[in-house]
């Protein structure tokens, strides 16, 4: 738990900064400083630079302020503390574990172009053959040239298999071809990489319509999982998107992917209380190993600049 929290710290680091320094944050922990009025407004104007929208900002200043009121001694690392429990609240249920019952297990992972599917593809099928599974990897993005180029290097480069076609080629056809594959060959989990799409045009947004009923038609209730992958840094935009292939697709949960590279990782605080779908995962590097189930302590505490506490 300790390490997958300092994988947490460290790629959360471009979030922190500005709620280290509303805290009073001064080279080490916090550095004793007490909080007082100017640095709740430095922390509002962080809470918002974060994306974490109106709802959840209110809510953590409004806990914070309550506390400073009864102490005016209140120093930063309490109310670090009090934010993250505000945090932890607000995401309770968020966390979820990955379970491949009855193989294999089927995952459909959509999203709009560049949200980072193709890697994250490549770096679940890696994650779930270390965790003791037989991982297989459709490259269903038929729609854009250099797509199987792409996934056929990353599932080379972490020796997972891969069922590919060529370019234009019917990408249900594709998951038709990739399910039969799994079924042949005793795979546990099956990782379906679709087209990247915008969400606001309808005919790509079809195309994943016709994947489920493929797959429906040859082996009903086989693709349970739904997982939009969303990019950490398009902030509170996010929401929008995942409005829409909820409605088109029926998701059912999310990875949230470069939270390593933008200073508003609060963004999936918002998708969550939207949409309150499971997050499974998120991408905390370029690693294989640094995509990370999510964890709502490790994520509130390592975003507030706190140290892990032991059990």
């Amino acid at each position: 738990m300790k390490s997958f929290f300092r994988k947490f710290k460290e790629g959360l680091k471009k979030s922190t900064p500005t709620f280290q320094k509303a805290f009073g944050k001064v080279g080490g922990l916090f550095g004793g400083k007490t909080i007082d009025a100017g640095t709740l407004d430095e922390l509002e104007e962080a809470l918002y630079m974060a994306d974490f929208g109106v709802e959840t900002t209110e809510e953590v200043l409004e806990a914070i302020r309550a506390a400073y009121k009864e102490d005016r001694s209140l120093r930063g690392e309490e109310a670090a503390r009090i934010g993250a429990r505000v945090l932890e609240q607000v995401l309770e249920g968020a966390e979820a574990d990955f379970a491949a019952e009855e193989p294999p297990a089927v995952i459909a992972l959509v999203g709009v172009n560049g949200s980072g599917k193709t890697t994250t593809a490549a770096k679940l099928a890696h994650r779930f053959r270390e965790d003791g599974l037989q991982p297989l990897v459709g490259a269903c993005d038929t729609f854009r040239a250099a797509a199987n180029e792409q996934i056929r290097t990353w599932c080379e480069r972490l020796e997972v298999p891969l069922i590919a076609s060529q370019h234009g080629a019917d990408a249900a056809a594709v998951a038709f071809d990739a399910l039969e594959a799994a079924r042949s060959r005793g795979s546990d989990v099956l990782l379906l990489d679709t087209a990247g799409r915008l969400h606001n045009k309808g005919h790509l947004m079809q195309e994943l319509g016709k994947i489920r009923r493929v797959l429906e038609k040859r082996s009903p209730g086989s693709l349970r999982h739904a997982w939009l992958v969303i990019d950490g840094s398009v902030g509170s935009n996010s929401i929008e998107q995942a409005k829409v292939f909820h409605e088109a697709f029926g998701l059912t949960g999310l990875i949230v992917t470069k939270l390593d590279g933008t200073s508003r990782g609060g963004a999936l605080v918002g998708i969550y209380r939207q949409l309150r779908l499971p997050i499974y995962f998120v991408g905390l590097g370029e690693k294989a190993e640094d995509l990370q189930p999510f964890s709502v302590r490790n994520y509130t505490h390592a975003l507030f600049g706190l140290e892990e506490e032991e059990d």
